[in-house]
Order: structure tokens, then sequence, then C-alpha cells
């Protein structure tokens, strides 16, 4: 059973609002200290709305090789998969102009951009499996064979 606590009327109210009396600039230097540390967080989380930060796999992953050899069959699947699940918004060179790329509030990556063809095969594969909204995980959707695939195909957009 638990205990009701009631508090004597000369206790102060423990809220924000104990702000209240404090000089103006102690306001203004606890508003500055929420709003630093709020674009840190956001920062650190990398979900900073509306701007392109670097969205970076762990080191671990980057290094993944691909096991999945580069064959004819290989980039005919993932280019089959590509087709199915990326195009619609990254469009059919993977310049980022797919159909439903405008609707979705920010760019696609452009899968044809230098840096991102920089990317190692691990890389790639991680941001495929784990997703960044507004696109979706593969991780359940794909088999990694099928994500390697795609990776092979993405490859070969490049020679084109």
């Amino acid at each position: 059973m638990s205990q009701i606590q009631y508090r004597s009327q000369s206790e102060p109210d423990r809220t924000f609002s104990q702000c209240r009396g404090r000089s103006p600039l102690f306001v203004k230097l606890l508003g500055i200290l929420i709003a630093l540390l709020g674009s840190v967080l956001i920062t650190v989380s990398g979900e900073q709305p509306g701007s392109a930060e670097k969205w970076i796999a762990p080191a671990a992953e980057a290094r993944k090789k691909n096991p999945v050899a580069v064959s004819e069959s290989s980039v005919a699947a993932g280019q089959k998969i590509y087709v199915k699940r990326c195009v619609a918004c990254h469009g059919k060179t993977g310049n980022g102009d797919g159909p439903d790329a405008a609707d979705l509030g920010i760019h696609p990556a452009k899968l044809s951009d230098p840096v991102i063809r920089q990317e190692t095969d691990g890389e790639l594969f991680w941001k495929i499996t784990v997703g960044k909204k507004p696109m979706p995980n593969y991780a359940r959707r794909l088999s990694p064979t099928d994500r390697w695939n795609v990776i092979n195909y993405l490859r070969s957009l490049a020679r084109r």
C-alpha cells in the first residue's frame, strides 16, 4: 500500500518555473546551454532534420568484404531487386530522381555520386541493411545475398 505524502504550503514548487526570480542573464545562459546540448544530441544521433549530414557506417561494418563475386548473374539479380525496391526513389541510373523522390521531403542519395561510389561494399551493405528514414531497412526484406547482389549492380552503374 502506498503512502500519500502532503507538502506543506511553505514548500516551494519544484518545476521549470523555478527560473522565475532568476536574473535574465541566468535564464538566457540556461536557454543557450539547452540549445547547445540539444544540437549536440541531434548531431550525435544523426537525426538532424533538413540537413545533409554524413551517414557513416561503423568501422567494423565498413571493413566487410562482399562474399558474392561480381558476375553477370549477380549483377542481373541485383538489377532486378534494384528495379523493384530502389528505382522509385533512387532513379533508374541512381541519380536520386525516381518518381517518388519528390514526395520524400529529402533528396535520396545519388548512388551515381563519386563520393558514394568510393564507399566500401561493407558500408553500402550496412546502409541497405539498417536503412535511414525515409529509406526502410532491408535486414528482413532482402536476404544478405540479395543485398550483396544489389551492391554488385550499383557498382555496374558507375561503369555505364
